[in-house]
């Protein structure tokens, strides 16, 4: 009778692990992608938020930019940390403690009265939203080695459109939330949200006893390459001096200015503290000694980087623009960058299953190096046609370069430690917000004028420059395309 009672019990809690004819475990798909889009709606809907924000408080363009550096730090630094406990512990508590922090911060987010409790609910939006994605990520190795498929590509297309699509879709969204219920609805809307990934999460996410402290774990990707790390033996050193790093280079590129000369020299001195202490850590919070080893990873975590400053940059200053400088309203703004959503999720999905990863970023680059000249071409007199014109090849690049990006680095990182590394992938996407936010703000002193908007498009320029410079003699993303062939 123990073995048809335990089965019953089984199929009441949910959470019945499928067998490998099964296929991937479709119930793991819901909670996953909820979960995931989390950090990216949060990073986008900001974008029409902040004119309205600083109204509400008086705050200048160069103060309401750290809403969104701030949330950026925090993820930059959460990512790879919650993805090393994911790593350890499974995914499923620290999917759910995440997201019970994204409600608590969204509720304090739309109850905050000042700028200052504004930002800080950002901060614990980006420690909250950390977890989801590496979760997923854990969850689509460990479901690709139970089936026997190495490359899963349909359940990582639907998380890469998903991420995409919702990353492009936000201003919509927060411009339509902001006309009904003001910028407040903007960061509530997580509530709901969060709700729904809790019980989800709780119905579906499979429970895994965490791994035995000491257990080796191979070389070859972010994370330690001779003991996992656990709780009690996190690099803490590592991450001060990370975040130290991090925060140095934005106050001064926040605000560059000769009285703050020590920022920079603060960082210089936490970098090289940081890259001392990694080498040497026996639990290191980003392993060096393996990324160095890993050539092909830290150059996707490269290319993560140089997409995403111009993909975040024309996201965050064309949005302020169109308010500013042309004069249109939070709503208006969304719905003018909705067919930049529309192409994103079209070419998502057109071209998710495709495995010439080589051939995606080629194109994505090439892509936005004629969005970023497009810019050039708007002024304060353009027509709204041009300025709908102008998000469409955006759009291309970004759903091409985050479906390159995702697909290399699943094929690149280690099994073992796939959560540390596609945390460290999202780490290296924040580093480039950061960036882009920290130009919006140099750009845009006194506000987003037209001037400003062509002076960033330029630097975006050189940053899709690169991006196709560096992808163009990489021939490990040939390989790792017609292995994939291979293994389909």
């Amino acid at each position: 009778m123990s073995g048809p009672v335990a089965l019953l019990a089984r199929l009441r809690s949910g959470r019945r692990r499928p067998s490998p004819e099964e296929g991937f475990n479709r119930r793991l798909i819901a909670p996953m992608v909820l979960g995931s889009v989390l950090n990216p709606i949060n990073s986008s809907m900001i974008a029409v938020a902040l004119v309205p924000v600083g109204a509400a408080f008086g705050a200048p363009p160069a103060e309401t930019a750290w809403l969104v550096a701030a949330l950026y730090l925090a993820t930059a630094v959460g990512q790879p940390v919650i993805g090393q406990l994911v790593d350890t512990y499974g995914p499923r508590r620290l999917y759910l403690a995440g997201t019970a922090l994204v409600g608590i911060a969204g509720l304090l987010g739309a109850l905050a009265p000042s700028l200052g409790l504004l930002i800080t609910a950002r901060v614990l939006l980006g420690l909250g939203t950390s977890a989801a994605y590496p979760a997923a990520m854990h969850l689509t190795r460990s479901e690709a080695e139970r089936t026997g498929r190495s490359s899963p590509t349909g359940v990582l297309t639907v998380l890469a459109v998903a991420n995409q699509t919702v990353a492009v879709v936000g201003p919509t969204l927060g411009g339509l939330l902001i006309g009904v219920g003001g910028w407040r609805t903007v960061f509530a809307v997580n509530v709901p949200l969060a709700l729904a990934c809790l019980a989800l999460g709780a119905a579906r996410l499979p429970t895994t006893a965490p791994r035995p402290a000491g257990t080796a774990r191979p070389a070859g990707t972010a994370g330690p390459d001779h003991r996992d790390a656990r709780p009690d033996r996190l690099d803490h050193v590592g991450i001060a001096l990370f975040a130290v790093l991090l925060l140095a280079l934005m106050l001064f590129l926040m605000k560059p200015s000769p009285a703050l000369w020590y920022l920079p020299v603060l960082a210089v001195l936490a970098a090289t503290g940081f890259a001392v202490r990694e080498s040497r850590a026996r639990t290191a919070f980003i392993d060096l000694r393996a990324l160095s080893r890993n050539r092909p990873l830290v150059a996707t975590y490269l290319r993560q980087l140089l997409g995403y400053t111009a993909i975040y940059a024309f996201l965050y200053g064309y949005t302020q623009w169109l308010e500013e400088g042309r004069g249109l309203s939070a709503a208006s703004a969304g719905l003018v960058l909705l067919p930049l959503s529309l192409t994103a999720l079209a070419v998502s999905g057109l071209t998710g299953r495709s495995p010439a990863v080589r051939a995606k970023l080629l194109v994505g680059s090439t892509v936005q190096i004629a969005a970023c000249g497009a810019l050039l071409l708007v002024d304060g007199g353009s027509p709204v046609v041009l300025l709908i014109a102008v998000g469409v090849p955006a759009g291309i690049s970004q759903g091409l370069i985050g479906l390159g990006t995702q697909t290399s680095l699943y094929h690149q990182a280690n099994p073992a430690s796939i959560a540390s590394a596609a945390g460290l992938l999202r780490t290296f996407m924040y580093l480039g917000a950061m960036a882009a936010s920290a130009a919006n703000a140099a750009f845009f002193p006194h506000g987003a004028t037209t001037a400003g908007l062509h002076h960033l498009a330029l630097f975006m320029l050189g940053g899709a420059a690169l991006l196709f410079l560096l992808t163009l003699p990489d021939r490990t993303l040939v390989r790792m395309t017609d292995q994939s062939q291979k293994r389909s």
